[in-house]
């Protein structure tokens, strides 16, 4: 409701503005993907082949623009647990079908000012705490006022207000699982460019105020420090690196009591068109209960700890993830624009009681055609003390105009 009444009060004070010249961009986007899930402990494998399309228009005039975009998931070969419908037979593949609002937002944007309030699509830093969710098919956004303030060159303050977070699972979201979690989230960072690179430091207080959801077990608050910068070393050779800190604590209704760290190291060498990359990533562990070790509610999990995604909920003991790859891309080979590989392995063990969990391998190739992107990528976990065996395949075309 609150949704609904900003995004009407906001229009209704801009509609003058509005009536004159304004110009319209269209928003049309589809995905087709073949997502295929066999896992350890579940008789039959999981098949799904889903069309996801968003179609919209934004309006700009001057400072102000309106924004609406709608999605639908069809699936076409449904073969597959979605997490909501049927009997949990195969394993979940989180694409249930689906048709909705995606975003609907109002935006003021000046030097150096944004507002933008409605639904909306936001991805901050990294998406490690605050993410857009962007391989499901269904995202998630947040009915949120978003304020972006720019006070001089290099330094931006950024504060996002959000009472309802649309989840992966759609307007059918039941349970534990639901379309949309209520509550007052407060998300904000002050970054500034500094010599060795971007440094932000950030304050996110989730609040997953709905009983269902863990009981209220995932509202925490987290305070920390990034830094993101880049190097060159020699002609054509060039360093990034990354390092995040946060503690994270207990907030609002959660019933439990818990204080847990996290830690990021992370740095990539680009040699040419090879990229090497290594990092090492802690999520803490609080006393060892369910729920009192670092947790990412609000993140883009599916980017982190490997993409067979076992690890969606940090396990009691915390989590400790080392990893290294690599990627060769080639440009401009015929009518293709980019052809890239890439590998990466996962090493994970606990924070606490010294457990291997398992080890993960990622694979992707991609292929880019002007505004059309296809790619496949594969994942294998291999068990030790958490979890079964899972073997992940994606075949995908995306295109947008």
């Amino acid at each position: 409701m609150r949704f609904w009444i900003v995004t009407a009060a906001t229009l209704a004070a801009t509609g003058p503005a509005c009536a004159q010249d304004i110009s319209i961009k269209p928003l049309i986007e589809g995905r087709t993907r073949y997502e295929h899930v066999d896992q350890d402990g579940i008789a039959a494998a999981s098949d799904a082949v889903t069309i996801r399309l968003r179609g919209g228009v934004e309006a700009t005039r001057g400072a102000w623009s309106i924004l609406g975009e709608a999605q639908g998931n069809l699936a076409v070969v449904d073969k597959y647990y979605d997490g909501l419908h049927g009997v949990a037979d195969r394993p979940v593949i989180g694409d249930p079908e689906n048709a909705a609002i995606y975003r609907a937002q109002i935006r003021y944007r000046s030097q150096p000012f944004t507002v933008t309030a409605g639904r909306q699509r936001i991805a901050l830093d990294d998406e490690r705490f605050v993410g857009a969710a962007g391989f499901r098919n269904n995202g998630q956004t947040y009915d949120a006022v978003r304020t972006e303030i720019v006070p001089r060159k290099g330094v931006k303050l950024d504060v996002v207000y959000a009472w309802n977070v649309r989840t992966i699972w759609g307007t059918d979201g039941r349970g534990f699982r639901q379309r949309g979690v209520s509550g007052d989230n407060v998300l904000a960072n002050l970054s500034t460019t500094t010599p060795l690179g971007t440094l932000t430091g950030f304050a996110y207080l989730v609040d997953q105020d709905e009983a269902v959801v863990q009981g209220y077990r995932l509202s925490n608050q987290n305070y920390g420090a990034r830094l993101a910068g880049a190097r060159p070393l020699a002609p054509g050779v060039k360093l990034n690196y990354q390092f995040s800190y946060a503690r994270q604590s207990d907030y609002h209704r959660n019933p439990n009591r818990y204080q847990a760290d996290y830690w990021l190291a992370d740095g990539a060498l680009d040699i040419g068109n090879w990229t090497l990359n290594a990092g090492y990533e802690v999520l803490g562990a609080g006393n060892g209960n369910a729920l009192t070790s670092f947790q990412t509610p609000l993140g883009s999990v599916f980017k982190f700890q490997g993409w067979a995604d076992k690890f969606t909920t940090n396990p009691p003991n915390g989590l400790h993830d080392l990893y290294v790859g690599g990627s060769h891309s080639w440009k401009k080979i015929g009518k293709i624009d980019l052809f890239s590989l890439q590998a990466l392995y996962h090493r994970f063990e606990s924070d606490r009681l010294n457990q291997h969990y398992g080890d993960v391998i990622n694979l992707l190739a991609t292929v880019k055609v002007k505004k059309t992107a296809i790619s496949a990528r594969y994942a294998r976990y291999e068990a030790d003390r958490f979890a079964t065996d899972t073997t992940k395949m994606w075949l995908q075309v995306d295109w947008t105009y």
